[in-house]
């Protein structure tokens, strides 16, 4: 399995909410960033987090992805409907490098703007 494959079916695990699987492609000393919010680390700080988005959906479109050795880059979108039925479509650039089949550090960024101006609507 490819670098890309193993961050492809990481974001097929959200699609699918499956939070155990997105939490178990974490190596357990992940460095998280999503940028520009605090850098979290550790597998169970990273994998809290995520579950404490709590989305009713999830559906991530890949634009585009890139591995070059241990890291990939994904262009995408992430469009979630949330909790409270907002609907959110954020465009994102991740980084993410694999060592040994798992994420060890994961960068996203995206724009806060757009991300709180969707929450707020």
């Amino acid at each position: 399995m490819s670098n890309a494959d193993i961050v492809m079916a990481f974001i097929q695990a959200w699609n699918d909410m499956d939070w155990d699987t997105v939490e178990n492609a974490f190596a357990e000393d992940v460095f998280y960033h999503n940028i520009p919010m605090e850098p979290i680390e550790g597998k169970a700080a990273t994998g809290a987090f995520v579950r404490s988005m709590n989305p009713q959906a999830v559906n991530w479109e890949v634009l585009n992805i890139a591995e070059n050795g241990d890291v990939v880059l994904t262009e995408r979108v992430d469009n979630f409907v949330m909790a409270d039925g907002k609907e959110l479509s954020l465009p994102v650039m991740g980084t993410m490098v694999i060592a040994d089949g798992k994420i060890k550090v994961w960068r996203d960024y995206f724009d806060m703007a757009t991300f709180t101006s969707q929450m707020a609507g």
